[in-house]
């Protein structure tokens, strides 16, 4: 340890210091998660016309609304990687392995990943600001006040919302990306890629699914976790809240960074 004159030094303490106050707000995190859980085993009966609407709308607005752009950046991707490693791969051996490529960047690796920065650009932001202004305009202590629980009525549908619409989001960004990227590029340079699907067909296999539709589970339960903790969180003044909004969606970014790279690793291992 490197000790100052009376003690650690400034350095230190300052590190250590923060160490303790992120491992304090994760647990925090975890800590309101489980109220979350036990709030959707719980199931009150009051409200529940209510929270099927806002869990449809939480939908409507992350999956339906944003497939305009997942489906644009899913061709982009798909295109640009089918084209940079057809050019790259020219061997009849490269092509063969270009859907072996294509599986293990785009179904395992990119689609979950992309998909999960969309959700956190249009929705992890829009939930903390709506639930700060929720909080700030006395909205959450209305409910309270007329017996509604809400973490069951705000929150738990916007964790269900986020979660099934990033994994529908990421099937389509697959299929996009993929199947999209293919077209586009054989219409655009008509590159003899006649094996490129044979590849995909055989290389893909039901554990490749089940990873991308796991990290897809996983990115949505924390988007949505993430953001719901710091809007429920904030206190009663109006500017906290943009300062709450970017917060959250840098750690929803930092958390589905860590969680595929965990993951990827028990994957892998």
């Amino acid at each position: 340890m490197v000790l100052g004159i009376w003690g650690p030094s400034p350095v230190i303490q300052t590190i250590g210091r923060h160490t303790i106050q992120s491992a304090e707000h994760f647990l925090n995190i975890l800590v309101f998660f489980q109220r979350i859980a036990a709030t959707a085993i719980g199931r009150p009966k009051a409200g529940r016309r209510l929270f099927f609407r806002f869990t449809l709308e939480e939908i409507y607005f992350t999956a339906v609304q944003a497939l305009p752009v997942l489906v644009f950046i899913a061709l982009i991707t798909g295109t640009t990687m089918i084209m940079q490693l057809t050019q790259r791969l020219a061997t009849l051996e490269g092509r063969l392995i270009l859907g072996d490529l294509m599986v293990l960047l785009v179904v395992r690796e990119l689609g979950p990943l992309f998909t999960a920065f969309i959700v956190i650009l249009r929705s992890a932001v829009a939930i903390t600001s709506e639930i700060s202004h929720m909080k700030v305009s006395g909205e959450l202590d209305a409910l309270e006040m007329q017996g509604i629980d809400p973490l069951y009525i705000v929150g738990l549908p916007k964790v269900l919302g986020v979660t099934v619409a990033i994994f529908c989001l990421f099937i389509v960004f697959d299929m996009a990306a993929i199947f999209g990227g293919y077209w586009v590029s054989w219409i655009a340079t008509n590159m003899p890629m006649e094996n490129f699907l044979e590849g995909i067909g055989k290389t893909v296999s039901g554990m490749d699914i089940v990873v991308g539709i796991v990290k897809a589970i996983l990115f949505g339960l924390t988007i949505s976790v993430v953001s719901l903790r710091r809007g429920f969180g904030i206190k009663k003044t109006v500017t906290e809240i943009p300062v709450q909004t970017s917060k959250a969606a840098v750690e929803c970014l930092l958390y589905c960074l860590f969680v595929n790279v965990i993951v990827s690793v028990v994957y892998y291992i």
